[in-house]
């Protein structure tokens, strides 16, 4: 990009990633499951016939929605998911996975007539994480190439728990709000109960679903074929476990539990899961580095362009130079070259580490080739590092 930058035109076929295989399919499954989901969660909601109810609970529970999305889109910093597609997971938690859960635990409770407290600790952590984890799954099976690690798997798995959790909280708090079981109801009620769901415990549903996204995430990037099916198993399990003892603690011995089990179960493994989080988040960055530089030395991209396209305040202040130079589509196209870079830079470690996928060969010419082609319309600052002094 020159000093006439802006008099270019970027092809716009340039600023959208390719299309994925096997999202044809994905998006019917997925759309089927969302309509049929939503007609579902839209009776029950609509069943209770109180309106004020599900409004005081739909404002409470949307209260912790941005803030827990927020931590989770930080972690996808380095590679950002499709928009669509974590709102799809979102969504997925927040219809289908609580529709799914509540035909299940009803026909349990019609069909095995379990009590209520062991529905609460067994029935409910095998259903709901199981109908959590299916779209993680969903995503494994037709768009592979979406998770590229443990980092993805966290984030997918993160978004349909708050999904889950957000819907889950409306059905809590309007029944709250409600009274029910002997207690009288009101804003105050429902405002208590927003304390400890939203207030002390946004992050249970996802933490739960985490282990999913981790033991998925682990599997694509193992070279052990057993681990590729343990893991997710393993995942599952550590999720049904960690969410049947948080509500057991609750409904068992008086719930006199709950506290202990917050303190020293809850908090220290939410605790755990932020600092693995971070750690991988910088391994990522380690990672990505070293990828890129094998890829400039194989003469795919220029050494100097690694800096600009690893380095987060990097990242930020080479598109900030773009706009500024180029305006908005050079910005888009410096977007687009940094994000394709970084998918090409998952790949190919996959390749340096022998986990390469089979179509390794096609995926990383196209990647290359687009590179390419995007980079006529990209200028990066110079000196590299020079405004960070080296930071990293």
């Amino acid at each position: 990009m020159s000093e006439n930058a802006r008099t270019l035109q970027v092809p716009p076929g340039l600023l959208t990633r390719p299309r994925r295989r096997g999202g044809v399919l994905f998006t019917v499954l997925v759309s089927v499951a969302l309509l049929v989901g939503a007609g579902i969660m839209s009776v029950v909601l609509l069943a209770s016939d109180a309106p004020s109810a599900l409004a005081v609970g739909l404002v409470l529970a949307a209260i912790p929605v941005g803030p827990v999305i927020a931590c989770y889109l930080w972690l996808d910093r380095y590679e950002p998911e499709p928009a669509g597609l974590l709102l799809t997971a979102f969504a997925w938690g927040a219809l289908v996975a609580t529709a799914l859960a509540l035909l299940l635990q009803s026909l349990d409770q019609f069909v095995l007539g379990t009590p209520d407290t062991w529905s609460a600790a067994i029935v409910a952590p095998i259903t709901e994480e199981a109908v959590k984890g299916l779209f993680i799954l969903l995503l494994l099976w037709f768009r592979r190439r979406v998770i590229d690690g443990v980092l993805d798997g966290l984030v997918y798995a993160g978004l349909v728990g708050v999904g889950f959790a957000f819907t889950e909280n409306i059905l809590y708090l309007g029944s709250a709000y409600l009274g029910d079981h002997g207690q009288a109801g009101g804003l105050g009620a429902a405002t208590g109960l927003f304390v400890v769901r939203g207030i002390f415990s946004p992050f249970a549903h996802p933490l739960f679903t985490s282990f999913i996204g981790l033991g998925v995430g682990f599997a694509v990037v193992t070279r052990s074929r057993g681990w590729r099916f343990a893991a997710p198993l393993l995942g599952y399990l550590a999720a049904v476990i960690a969410h049947g003892s948080w509500n057991a603690s609750a409904f068992f011995a008086d719930g006199q539990a709950f506290i202990l089990t917050y303190l020293f179960a809850m908090v220290p493994a939410f605790l755990l899961l932020v600092v693995f989080a971070i750690w991988a988040r910088r391994r990522e960055g380690v990672m990505l580095t070293r990828s890129l530089a094998d890829v400039s030395r194989r003469g795919l991209i220029d050494p100097a362009e690694v800096p600009w396209l690893v380095r987060l305040p990097a990242r930020r202040a080479s598109r900030t130079f773009a706009r500024r130079h180029g305006g908005p589509e050079a910005d888009a196209a410096m977007r687009a070259y940094q994000q394709q870079a970084v998918e090409l830079a998952f790949l190919h470690d996959r390749y340096l580490r022998g986990t390469a996928p089979r179509d390794f060969a096609e995926r990383g010419a196209s990647m290359v080739e687009r590179l390419r082609a995007l980079r006529p319309y990209v200028a990066f600052p110079r000196p590299p590092a020079a405004p960070w002094g080296g930071s990293r």
